[in-house]
């Protein structure tokens, strides 16, 4: 079969023979090369392939609305902690085109090209950053999740995933298998990162920044410098010399090695971690009866000494459990330890322990559920009385919230009885009471010497207010009248002096200080 000639194929015979090629290794490969040139680049349509990966790399309206979509989606997943939800972001995330783009141009020395991809890139970036940290602010979940933490601590197996899952993109798309994208795009998992130094900047958590910036830096480097490789590998025509090409080499070289260095290291310390982790559960197992079962193991490394806390299903109690373990992991770690172990008191049936460990995961459960409703009505009150957050007083144990509320210009005393009841209805089963700034009492209006529907209404505004203030109130009028609001304010629970005054169809109120 004759071999088909291509421009490509030409301006490889042009160049000079590598001296590599006439040593015994080298003639050796001779023959693979051959292969290589002859039956995988000649089946590559480059043409097409640069002009599909440099159309995608460029900045566009629908690139930058897709990118701050998936941050949202992304962000709102992580604080839900919802792995589907995450996925979801990653496979509508465009930020794969730029990078592999940058890649492409820097195997083919087009500088044009790569300050294209770098600024689609940047632009990207900034957008994601910037629209994950706005829905950060305005969310009342802040904490950080085991999805956000998942991202703050790079190690080198996320290297090696971003290296893999660059070469399979770059493959697909240079031999048209643009499918495989979906799956690189939720293996690479570029834009979790991206949201999660978002949320970083949006709560001042620069441990959380740091580290989510670290390993978004460490995915697009791998995957642009793997293109680079894949696409010199796949013989796309280059401008570059072949000085320019072996400083190329060495560069992606020495950038994979100074990312491997530190990632290594914090693989290192992970792994540490979790061995440490399962000798500490298996030390604190053999101070208990076989059938116990040891559950939420925290174990804070950066404290000094070293603090273990745990929680031990045990038919059988051990009083000097603590000492115990505590001697045998000194030992150990050779560090002082500090233990606390919970022992709770099970069955000896084989289930007992699962049973209690299930209930008290939900009780758990319901308690976070709790403090999630408490800190909604809490930001609630405070915004309600114009105050911040910690100007709300939270009775736990009687289900009580109370607040002193700041002067609103133009609110009247009956407005904050509303608001104070909105927030009450959202609360089932808490007492809020808003006490509100010391505003003038209604007056009552009357209709034949009764209250009128306006009267009864000012009659209520003022009972609520004598109680949120504990004041007593000073009633103004004539005759019956007078006497039968009076009695009936009374009746309400309002302690009042009686005087006269006001009109035959008013009845006026102000405050007046209880006695001390």
């Amino acid at each position: 079969m004759a071999r088909i000639v291509t421009p490509e194929a030409e301006e490889a015979d042009r160049r000079p023979t590598p001296g590599w090629v006439h040593s015994p290794i080298g003639r050796a490969l001779v023959p693979l090369r051959r292969w290589w040139f002859d039956s995988v680049i000649e089946g590559v349509d480059h043409s097409a392939v640069i002009a599909k990966v440099a159309g995608e790399s460029d900045t566009s309206p629908r690139y930058i609305f897709m990118i701050m979509m998936s941050a949202g989606i992304a962000i709102l997943g992580m604080l839900l902690s919802s792995p589907a939800v995450v996925i979801g972001a990653m496979l509508l995330s465009p930020l794969m085109s730029p990078i592999i783009g940058a890649g492409f141009a820097l195997a083919s020395g087009k500088i044009k090209w790569l300050k294209i991809s770098i600024r689609a890139l940047a632009i990207g970036t900034i957008a994601a950053v910037l629209f994950t940290a706005l829905i950060v602010l305005v969310s009342p979940l802040q904490t950080v999740t085991p999805e956000i933490a998942a991202r703050t601590q790079p190690n080198l197996f996320d290297l090696l995933v971003a290296l893999f899952s660059s070469l399979a993109g770059s493959y697909a798309l240079i031999r048209g298998r643009e499918g495989t994208i979906v799956g690189v795009a939720i293996a690479t998992a570029l834009m979790p990162p991206l949201a999660a130094v978002g949320y970083g900047l949006a709560t001042a958590n620069w441990t959380v920044f740091g580290g989510a910036l670290a390993l978004y830096v460490t995915n697009f480097l791998t995957i642009a410098l793997s293109a680079t490789v894949m696409a010199r590998l796949y013989g796309f025509r280059t401008d570059l010399s072949a000085r320019q090409g072996w400083f190329q080499n060495v560069g992606i070289f020495v950038v994979f090695i100074a990312l491997a260095i530190p990632l290594g290291f914090s693989l290192r310390d992970i792994a540490f971690e979790a061995t440490s982790q399962r000798v500490v559960i298996d030390t604190i197992s053999d101070s208990f009866p076989a059938k116990a079962r040891v559950s939420d193991t925290v174990i804070d490394w950066d404290a000094e000494p070293l603090q273990i806390s745990a929680t031990v299903f045990t038919p059988q109690f051990n009083t000097g459990a603590n000492d115990e373990i505590k001697r045998r992991l000194e030992r150990r770690f050779e560090r002082p330890v500090t233990v606390v172990i919970e022992q709770l008191r099970v069955g000896a049936d084989p289930g007992a322990a699962e049973q209690a460990e299930l209930v008290k995961a939900r009780a758990e459960q319901q308690a976070a559920a709790t403090e999630r409703q408490i800190s909604e009505m809490v930001g609630e009150l405070a915004m309600v009385a114009g105050v911040p957050k910690t100007e709300v007083t939270v009775d736990r144990d009687n289900r009580r919230a109370v607040v002193e509320a700041s002067q609103l210009p133009g609110l009247t005393l009956d407005g904050w009885r509303m608001l104070e009841g909105r927030v009450d209805a959202g609360m089932p089963g808490w007492t809020i009471e808003l006490h509100p700034p010391m505003l003038p009492l209604p007056a009552i209006t009357l209709i034949d010497g009764q209250p009128d529907e306006a009267g009864k209404v000012a009659m209520d505004v003022i009972a609520w207010a004598s109680e949120r203030r504990d004041l007593g109130v000073v009633v103004a009028g004539r005759g019956e009248a007078l006497d039968s609001v009076a009695t009936a304010l009374r009746a309400k629970g309002v302690t009042l002096t009686q005087t006269d005054g006001g009109s035959a169809n008013r009845i006026e109120v102000r405050w007046q200080a209880l006695p001390q």
